[in-house]
């Protein structure tokens, strides 16, 4: 067995500042990199479920977003009232959501105005897929930034069946359903 040589002070240095330097490098290299995370393109998206059921949080950060200039305000909204309702008003039992995480508001006959209560969301989509179904598709599903933990294996895009979930850059961090629509805030 070899023993231990002494190192001298210059390669000392010399490694030293050759960790310093690529250290530099890759922090540099990393801020002009643009920032990434997780988001659905809701063109892909099939609304399988698994949003609300793979995350690694204990409530989904995935949740329902409505786009107002894309909805009709109708009576009969697919994405709120259970396609086998016994009748069109707020009975649970009517409900599309399992959560009653959707508020319908009477606006005047026969328009009615549809929120999203976010933390009653938990992303299953099942408001999402009635509303493509019977209705014109102003409800879909986006990763809220401010719950999501931005993990780098995001477990619901390695569960996802469509390839829906996506990286893009944290500047322009939402997918919108169509080029028309205006900025979701």
């Amino acid at each position: 067995m070899k023993p231990l040589q002494k190192q001298s002070r210059r390669d000392f240095l010399r490694i030293a500042a050759a960790a310093l330097f690529g250290g530099a490098a890759w922090w540099i290299a990393r801020r002009r990199s643009p920032r990434m995370v997780w988001q659905i393109d809701p063109e892909k998206c099939t609304q399988c479920g698994r949003c609300a059921t793979h995350c690694v949080l204990p409530v989904s950060a995935v949740k329902c977003f409505h786009s107002y200039s894309m909805c009709g305000y109708c009576d009969l909204c697919g994405g709120y009232l259970r396609p086998d309702a016994h009748g069109r008003n707020t009975g649970a039992e009517n409900q599309l959501c399992p959560t009653a995480a959707i508020r319908r508001k009477f606006i005047e006959d026969p328009y009615y105005q549809y929120t999203i209560d976010e933390k009653l969301c938990i992303g299953c989509g099942k408001c999402v897929k009635g509303c493509g179904l019977f209705g014109n598709g102003s409800l879909y599903l986006q990763v809220k930034h401010d719950l999501c933990v931005n993990c780098s294996e995001c477990a619901i895009a390695r569960a996802c069946p469509s390839d829906a979930f996506k990286l893009v850059p944290a500047s322009d961090p939402y997918l919108l359903k169509s080029n028309q629509e205006e900025r979701i805030s």
